[in-house]
């Protein structure tokens, strides 16, 4: 009975805290951090949280403390709000989620103050205070993306996860072990819908096929799909068709590469379960991928290269390290299902590098893409980065989210005003997920790690997060329902009329995994 009451006692004594708008988490003397000794800098924290825009929906930014000290503290304050206080005998600062939360909710549109201390031999230093936003805009509540094993060999391992970014919950999509050793690639939604979603596979014993979810039902269709991008509508899908080769370099910093030895670019209309090629954008000499719709869907946008090689000539060609591929658009009529005339939107031979993976906000303002010094592959590219088109004026610039690794790999949020990106920027090996906030001009500003309950979680984490996808919700499929159909014998024919569809083998775009 003792014990029982003093439980409750101290139940309440941390619910008379938290009400009284400090939370010194886990504590139980307050530090004297009034008598603290002034550091004139930031403070060395890890992930990067200093200066950026928060979703005001995000999990907790839980960071390490990169400076000497026995304890440390963090005090996080806005104009509205209780102020969350935490203190730690480890460098790791955990956030309570619920005073986080009502921090964020109550501070839209407004600063966030962060001040961080550590303590020495009884004395605290603090250090300047960090100034971080809290953006008025959220971004969409979950992220789906593909975890790879760090050897590139280890495909069978894939899978594809979701990640609620409100939480720190995560749960699998589709595992590729559930399909006996199969690769899963290409996933991709409908206008960031997670009822609608078409996800690539390649099983040793199931098969090719493509996996496509549409109101709580799977259907698996007997086509592999490459880079898929929705239309908008949600009535049809276009998709690229590659025959991909992975290939090494003997000495670089990064010793993979990839290119297409051809591809080209089709459709499949979800209506009619038909396929068909888009005519006019590739032919014997041109490869294309990387398809993308406008807002609008009356402009598919892609990439283009010559290509500079035969069949029969080695892997990889001679002139591999040549291919830059520009980036075109042509019109079409959903209505009548007819296309019109190609046309460049930017060239190759006008920026001097490769222009890959176009991406179009779903308000139709502005277009984010890569651009490396060649060939179709940014991610194995350390010179890749993303630039962002205004398709207003046709005016574009690199934004100052970069980093001297690859970045690659992006999406935007439903209300177009957060990217996703995948970056290398923490040493060039493994890709993580960054966050960024793009406002109503076009600027890009600082971008964040997405945040993980252990703020330490990246420092041993040994797989890489690849394609990541903002969608407004959960996936609701099931991922035993997933497989399952994964897993059936019977595959719906997709009708190709004759001569429509190149003949390509449209391997694993995202080859043998690899960071």
């Amino acid at each position: 009975m003792h014990g029982k009451l003093g439980r409750h006692a101290w139940l309440a004594a941390v619910v008379a805290v938290i009400a009284a708008g400090t939370v010194w988490a886990l504590w139980p003397d307050r530090p004297a951090v009034e008598e603290s000794e002034t550091v004139p800098r930031l403070p060395r924290i890890t992930p990067d949280y200093a200066g950026i825009v928060i979703p005001p929906n995000i999990a907790p930014l839980n960071f390490a403390v990169r400076e000497d000290g026995r304890r440390f503290a963090a005090s996080i304050r806005g104009a509205a709000g209780k102020t969350v206080q935490v203190v730690s005998r480890s460098p790791a600062i955990r956030l309570p989620p619920g005073p986080w939360r009502q921090l964020l909710d109550a501070n839209r549109g407004q600063d966030l103050r962060w001040d961080v201390y550590a303590e020495t031999g009884g004395q605290w230093r603090r250090y300047e205070t960090i100034v971080n936003r809290v953006a008025k805009d959220e971004i969409d509540s979950h992220l789906v993306y593909r975890l790879i094993p760090p050897v590139y060999n280890q495909w069978h391992e894939v899978s594809i996860r979701q990640r609620s970014l409100a939480t720190f919950d995560e749960s699998p999509v589709l595992e590729g072990t559930s399909l006996d050793t199969a690769c899963l690639n290409c996933h991709s939604f409908a206008a960031n819908d997670p009822q609608r979603m078409i996800l690539g596979m390649r099983s040793s014993r199931f098969g090719k096929a493509t996996l496509l979810t549409a109101d709580g039902r799977v259907t698996k269709l007997d086509a592999g799909f490459g880079y898929t991008a929705w239309h908008p509508s949600g009535r049809l899908a276009a998709y690229s068709t590659n025959q991909v080769r992975q290939f090494f370099h003997g000495a670089r910093d990064e010793v993979r590469d990839v290119l297409d030895l051809d591809s080209a670019l089709a459709y499949y209309r979800v209506d009619g379960q038909q396929s068909k090629r888009v005519p006019g954008v590739a032919d014997s000499g041109h490869l294309a991928t990387y398809p993308a719709w406008s807002a609008d869907g009356r402009w598919l946008y892609y990439c283009r290269a010559p290509r500079l090689w035969t069949d029969g000539d080695d892997v990889p060609p001679d002139r591999y390290a040549e291919v830059q591929y520009d980036l075109m658009r042509v019109p079409y009529d959903i209505e009548t299902d007819r296309w019109g005339t190609p046309e460049t939107v930017l060239a190759a031979q006008q920026t001097g590098r490769s222009i890959l993976l176009p991406r179009i906000s779903p308000d139709g303002r502005f277009l984010l893409f890569c651009m490396c010094a060649y060939g179709c592959f940014p991610t194995f590219q350390p010179t890749s980065d993303l630039y962002l088109m205004d398709l207003a004026t046709g005016a574009y610039a690199k934004p100052p989210i970069n980093s001297q690794f690859s970045e690659s790999w992006h999406s935007w949020s439903s209300n177009s005003r957060w990217i996703a990106f995948s970056s290398k920027r923490r040493g060039g090996t493994f890709t993580r997920c960054y966050l960024s906030y793009v406002d109503e001009t076009g600027q890009a500003h600082k971008p964040f790690v997405v945040p993980q309950s252990d703020p330490e979680f990246y420092d041993s984490f040994l797989k890489t997060f690849s394609v990541p996808e903002l969608i407004a919700g959960p996936v609701s499929v099931s991922p035993a329902d997933l497989a399952r159909t994964a897993r059936s014998g019977h595959a719906v024919a997709v009708n190709v009329p004759d001569g429509e569809m190149p003949p390509l083998d449209n391997t694993d775009p995202y080859p043998q995994a690899g960071p």
